[in-house]
């Protein structure tokens, strides 16, 4: 029986170094709380278990955001306890957010109920402002979209013709400097850095805004002010009937088009009132040839 009993014990204790001898080969990496006596994944068990790519999950232990519960020192496999998926939902909560890795690492061992309420304050912000150039993104795509096609359904360029036009809000730029030596494109750049200063969209469509017919005949090229297409805009075309002609050609380049539309106007016994309005319906956004460029003109005109 002694001998029975000395026999087990030298057995156990060979079997217990065996194991020791194993662990050894089986490096702990930083565990969460995470006990080497916990059943163990591999990384593909464990990222069929939380649907990710294991390549995420390599990188996340490439950067130190998140390493396995064990490593193997022979082989490099990495081994991941189940319920380390709770920290896992912590990194895809906080990406989920648009919050950074690198913030979500600094945070990772020192987050308390005050730490991340003030990274959600500060992210609603961020996200406030990525809102905002969105919705911004969105009315310019309309705008584009709105231009681009009327420009594309004007068959001929030199028709002219009363049209029902409806209301367009616009932004006014400051008044323009007058001269006879009126430079176009440097009161264009004067009207880019207003607006710029001032938060006004400069993707959508910028146009020339007259004061009447009679400055627009008299100096076509010379805009009283530029204004912007723009749906938050204060300033409006309003609705209504308008004499409409087109006019192809770069910037500025209005050539007879005021003669053409004031003779329109006088065969069909029209008189004008108000604004004069010049949009680029296409321009650079939409065409390469800038003599292919097209401006729509308009000025509210009603019978005689």
């Amino acid at each position: 029986m002694e001998n029975n009993k000395e026999t087990n014990r030298r057995i156990n204790k060979e079997t217990k170094k065996e194991a020791s001898m194993e662990n050894k080969n089986i490096e702990s990496k930083s565990t969460e709380g995470i006990k080497k006596t916990d059943k163990l994944l591999s990384i593909k068990e464990f990222s069929e278990m939380i649907d990710l790519e294991q390549s995420v999950l390599r990188y996340w232990d490439e950067i130190g955001i998140f390493p396995p519960a064990l490593r193997n020192t022979d082989n490099g496999y990495r081994f991941y306890s189940p319920d380390q998926i709770i920290f896992v939902n912590f990194i895809k909560v906080l990406s989920s957010l648009k919050i950074s890795l690198k913030v979500i690492g600094s945070i990772r061992r020192e987050r308390t109920p005050e730490t991340i309420l003030r990274l959600m304050e500060k992210q609603e912000n961020v996200l406030d402002q990525e809102l905002k150039r969105l919705q911004e993104a969105y009315s310019t795509i309309h705008v584009l979209r709105g231009t681009i096609q009327q420009g594309m359904n004007v068959q001929d360029a030199d028709q002219i013709s009363v049209q029902p036009l409806g209301s367009m809000q616009i932004t006014l730029g400051p008044r323009n400097k007058s001269g006879e030596q009126f430079d176009f494109y440097r009161e264009f750049t004067r009207y880019c850095k207003y607006a710029k200063k001032n938060r006004i969209n400069l993707n959508t469509p910028i146009g020339g805004y007259f004061e009447s017919m009679e400055a627009f005949c008299k100096k076509p090229w010379a805009p009283t002010h530029f204004f912007s297409v723009d749906p938050q805009g204060k300033d409006n075309r309003p609705a209504g009937r308008y004499l409409v002609g087109y006019r192809r050609g770069l910037y500025g380049r209005m050539e007879d088009t005021a003669q053409r539309l004031k003779e329109h106007a006088a065969q069909h016994g029209l008189s004008f009132s108000g604004p004069v309005y010049v949009v680029y319906l296409l321009d650079e956004i939409s065409m390469n040839d800038p003599s292919q460029y097209l401006s729509q003109i308009c000025v509210a005109c009603q019978p005689e």
